[in-house]
C-alpha cells in the first residue's frame, strides 16, 4: 500500500566475546523474526547500541576490556539509550551478583547456561510482540 510504512524491523543485540554462546543465541533466535547484531566486546557493543538503537540488548556481564556493568551503565545513562530493555546474561552465580546487575542499570537477568526456553521467555517478557516458531 502507498503510504503505509513497513512493519519495524525487531533488533536484538547480543554483547557476548564467547563464540559457542553466540552460536547457542543465533540458533535459538533463528525461530524468530529477530534481526540479531553481535558484538565480542562492549566497546564494540556500546556503539552499535548507541548507532543502531536496537529493541533489547541481550549482555555478558564478564567481557574483555570493558565489562557488561560498564556497558549497561552507560547505556542507561544516556537519553537514546536508556530505555532499551537490557538482560544480563551470566555465568557468575555469586550471591549479590543479581543485585549487582541491577544496580548497573539491566532489567532482567539470565544465569548460564540456560534453556531455550528461559532465553525464550525474557525475550517475551521485554518484546511484547515475541514469536517463536517451533523449531
Amino acid at each position: 500500500m502507498i503510504g503505509v510504512p513497513a512493519a519495524a524491523e525487531t533488533v536484538v543485540l547480543h554483547i557476548e566475546d564467547n563464540p559457542s554462546n553466540r552460536k547457542v543465541v543465533q540458533h535459538i533466535l533463528r525461530s524468530t523474526s529477530y534481526r540479531l547484531l553481535e558484538a565480542e566486546d562492549g566497546e564494540t557493543g556500546l556503539e552499535l547500541a548507541r548507532s543502531r538503537k536496537p529493541d533489547l540488548v541481550l549482555l555478558d556481564m564478564q567481557l574483555p576490556g570493558m565489562s557488561g556493568y560498564e556497558v549497561a551503565a552507560a547505556l542507561k545513562a544516556e537519553a537514546d539509550t536508556r530505555q532499551i530493555p537490557v538482560i544480563a546474561v551470566t555465568a557468575s552465580a555469586l550471591a549479590g551478583d543479581d543485585t549487582r546487575v541491577f544496580d548497573a542499570g539491566c532489567d532482567d537477568y539470565l544465569a548460564k547456561p540456560f534453556r531455550p526456553h528461559d532465553l525464550r521467555e525474557r525475550l517475551a517478557a521485554h518484546l511484547p510482540d515475541a514469536r517463536f516458531s517451533d523449531a
